[in-house]
């Protein structure tokens, strides 16, 4: 079969491998659509790893079920997590399902962009979903993302009504853009690097888009009534987006770290500020299988509108074209690979 191989963000190779055999607890899915994320294009995360087939916002079709397995069947149509937790370690109990290690060392053979990947018993218990009848396999690949950022803002704890900041218009920004106004949010702003990212954010719908390069603090204050943000989102993972974190959050509200830095970043705190002003500051990774069911209803329902965010589709044979558009990240939002 045909995959993308990755050995570089600028060296994607479409390579024969074998399709992979499964065990009787196994399925073989043939992928119809893959997105690419934006960690995807993460060199220092990605590259050490190399060469390897990237891909895991991806949906299918059932090709070939094991002779144990019963609960789904040739033909119907899965989104497929890569990642899925073991339900019973102190984490899992605790409702901490994303920090659970079997969560972080679960993954499915190869990566979502090849023409077919195998299923593990593991994830074929708890990380197979069929797609209902109105959901595309296009529509599908933002179940994952979706996901993450649903579960992020549960995380923060966002009341309808607040105020929301997001810094970073890339494709998880503008999912938490859209996220926060269907969960009730009063006011949605957005800061981007980029004029391009900021057309987008008022595109889909937000109360003030602003220039990162601009004195972002005081047009928020004053586009929000003389106040800064109840929410502040970082979703971008530069140093300059958690800086602006601190001077954009209002006294008593919560900033969520979304985008992961470097790693071996350290930036300093403005401890009294954060101590002072009651500040709280949360991260979040990944998503539960239960935040994947709500992300699927939100895009069923509609109440998430997805496909006004794809702006290429591509077949494997050229990926690495669509690595390069994810990289660049200018006049491209969600890139989805097709066989």
């Amino acid at each position: 079969m045909k995959c993308a191989m990755y050995y570089h963000n600028r060296d994607i190779r479409l390579e024969e491998i074998p399709v992979p055999g499964i065990g009787e607890d196994e399925l073989l899915v043939k992928m119809h659509a893959c997105g690419i994320c934006g960690s995807d294009v993460l060199e220092w995360y990605r590259v050490n790893k190399a060469p390897l087939v990237l891909g895991h916002e991806m949906t299918g079709e059932i090709a070939e079920a094991g002779s144990n397995v019963s609960a789904y069947h040739e033909g119907e149509r899965v989104f497929v997590s890569h990642h899925v937790p073991c339900n019973t370690c102190r984490y899992c109990l605790a409702g901490h399902y994303t920090v659970c290690d079997t969560l972080r060392s679960t993954n499915f053979d190869p990566g979502g962009f090849a023409e077919y990947i195998r299923v593990p018993a593991l994830n074929v218990d708890r990380g197979v979903f069929l797609l209902p009848d109105d959901v595309s396999y296009e529509q599908g690949t933002f179940i994952e993302p979706l996901a993450c950022v649903l579960r992020g803002q549960k995380i923060a704890h966002l009341k309808p009504g607040q105020s929301v900041f997001i810094l970073g218009a890339g494709i998880s920004g503008l999912l938490h853009l859209k996220v926060a106004k269907a969960l009730g949010a009063g006011a949605v702003f957005v800061a981007d690097i980029l004029q391009e990212r900021l057309a987008f954010a008022e595109q889909f719908g937000a109360t003030g888009a602003f220039p990162s390069d601009t004195d972002v603090p005081e047009q928020l204050k004053e586009a929000n009534h003389g106040h800064l943000a109840d929410l502040v989102i970082v979703a971008a993972g530069a140093v300059e987006a958690l800086n602006m974190a601190w001077k954009t959050v209002d006294r008593g509200g919560t900033i969520l770290i979304f985008a992961p830095p470097e790693p071996g970043i350290d930036i300093p705190l403005p401890l009294f500020d954060i101590w002072h002003d009651g500040i709280t500051i949360t991260t979040t990774y990944a998503g539960s299988p239960l935040d994947i069911t709500e992300a699927m209803e939100l895009i069923r329902s509609k109440n998430v509108a997805v496909e006004d965010m794809i702006t290429h589709r591509l077949p494997l044979a050229r990926a690495s074209e669509g690595f390069a558009l994810v990289e660049k990240a200018r006049d491209s939002l969600k890139v989805i690979i097709e066989p």
